[in-house]
């Protein structure tokens, strides 16, 4: 080796002792007079263009990496060090959020090595470019012209054209809960139950006050025969509106369809926090022990309004039952 490379790689050394002091310039210098001794030596310019991009330096991290792929071409570099030199580019362009460009450079440097860490990278800018893209497509006006076309396709029972409506109105504003109820009614008459009940949980999470988001899912629940979580669904539609007669009646549907299966009817109930103070209530406590050794004391306790709604609620969720 030639006195010249020698210096030029010893100049390397103390760049990159510089480069973990995170000294960027001072490290620059060394890379320069590396450079300058051994100009063919593709390392010195990838190991320069880090420093500038530790300093947030990205055109000029690229500008030289430009350059040492050139170096590396002239000289018959080993294939990874010019795929170094493209992913740091493709680094650079990220920085700048030049997804496109990033996703350029990190495939020149796959076609130079096939690195897993690109690769990862490569995945990780696919899912950003289609985020962006997702994001650039919302518009709220465009969503409620397609949200009204399909209410208009859904009145006429054209559940299928009404659901590719409610569908671009949600690409064009995702954060419509009402959106996804329509379309899990539509789904919800064309029996596509799975499909309908994404839709519903959907409505609730992005909404936990919408009332409708709860009876879609719990009339959904009804149809697939999944009584005990229908009448959850119901319960939590009651808890938003005590008068909702749809809630009510729901859940007086799923449980009398539960009634098979009277420990998970009661384990269900004693979770209502109305319930356990009717329960623990003194006088109530005597009221039912009445009613167990005299069913005809019933009558007598049901003038009392206050007692009637409480035995009445004890009868919803199935704790009680009167022969």
């Amino acid at each position: 080796m030639s006195d010249a490379k020698e210096q030029a790689l010893a100049e390397k050394e103390q760049g990159n002792a510089a480069y973990k002091r995170k000294d960027f310039d001072v490290a620059i210098e060394h890379y320069d007079r590396a450079i300058k001794l051994d100009p063919t030596n593709i390392t010195f310019r990838t190991n320069k263009a880090a420093a500038y991009f530790e300093k947030g330096e990205f055109d000029e991290c690229i500008r030289i990496c430009e350059e040492a792929v050139e170096v590396g071409r002239e000289n018959r570099a080993d294939y990874k060090l010019i795929a170094k030199a493209f992913s740091r580019i493709g680094n650079a362009y990220s920085k700048k959020e030049d997804y496109e460009s990033s996703l350029k450079f990190y495939n020149k440097s796959l076609s130079e090595h096939r690195d897993r860490e690109i690769a990862k990278k490569v995945q990780e800018i696919q899912k950003k470019m289609a985020e962006q893209e997702r994001l650039a497509y919302i518009n709220p006006e465009l969503a409620a012209e397609e949200k009204n076309k399909g209410n208009e396709f859904f009145k006429k029972g054209d559940y299928p054209t009404a659901i590719k409506h409610y569908s671009e109105a949600i690409k064009r504003n995702p954060d419509d809960a009402k959106v996804y109820s329509n379309r899990a009614a539509c789904y919800t008459k064309l029996a596509e139950f799975s499909m309908a009940l994404k839709d519903a949980e959907e409505c609730i999470q992005l909404d936990p006050t919408f009332i409708k988001g709860y009876l879609r899912k719990g009339n959904i629940l009804l149809a697939l025969k999944e009584s005990a979580k229908s009448a959850e669904a119901f319960q939590k539609a009651i808890d938003l509106d005590g008068s909702c007669q749809e809630a009510i009646d729901g859940y007086r549907k799923a449980i009398r369809m539960d009634t098979s299966n009277p420990d998970d009817v009661r384990k269900r109930a004693m979770q209502n926090p109305e319930v356990q103070q009717i329960l623990a209530d003194p006088a109530m406590q005597l009221i039912l022990q009445q009613m167990q050794k005299d069913p005809k004391a019933l009558q007598e306790h049901l003038k009392d309004p206050n007692i009637a709604k409480k035995i009445e609620k004890l009868l919803e969720c199935g704790l009680i039952a009167i022969h």
